[in-house]
């Protein structure tokens, strides 16, 4: 039997016993993961395709570990320009291990941790509740700090202004 899921945008084909390494999920290691997205399943009875959608379909997959993938290089260049910029990225991922397939109608097993599977890409359909902001409390001062901001000498007056120079009167020429 296989099943095509959908995970973090992504479509992946898995047959039980399959190790898969798909986008980050939330959990810890050895927790069991349901993913409700089944796009197909087939087996014996033949193929089911979905629209979009199997109702009532499954996959259980145990998380073995939540890592980071090999490092990936990025480099851009504008020839005849000095212009190079060098980057590195190492993207999350989770990897499972399928543990079986359900079909519709099957009943679901008790699972450790069965949570829907969530991914950064997906919305999430309820409102995060809000909390009520903490006070924050002003710094408390040193007991150096205040007496040196006590014994500060005033600011010095600004100084008189000179008063300016008088021209000399231009004297009449007598012709």
């Amino acid at each position: 039997m296989f099943a095509v899921i959908q995970t973090g945008g992504k479509q992946y084909t898995v047959a039980p016993g399959d190790e898969i390494s798909v986008e980050k999920l939330e959990g810890q290691a050895g927790d069991n993961i349901v993913i409700e997205n089944v796009l197909m399943l087939g087996g014996d009875k033949g193929v089911t395709v979905g629209a979009p959608l199997v109702e009532g379909a499954s996959v259980v997959a145990e998380l073995l570990e939540n890592a980071r993938d090999k490092k990936v290089i990025v480099f851009k260049k504008r020839r005849r320009q000095n212009y190079r910029r060098k980057a590195g990225h190492r993207q999350w991922f989770s990897k499972l291990r399928i543990a079986e397939i359900l079909e519709p109608g099957a009943k679901k097993p008790a699972a450790k941790k069965a949570a829907p599977a969530k991914t950064a890409g997906d919305a999430d359909t309820k409102p995060a509740a809000k909390k009520p902001a903490a006070k924050k409390a002003a710094p408390k001062k040193a007991a150096g700090e205040t007496k040196a901001a006590a014994k500060k000498p005033a600011a010095k007056k600004a100084a008189p202004k000179k008063a300016a120079a008088k021209k000399p009167a231009a004297k009449k020429s007598e012709d």
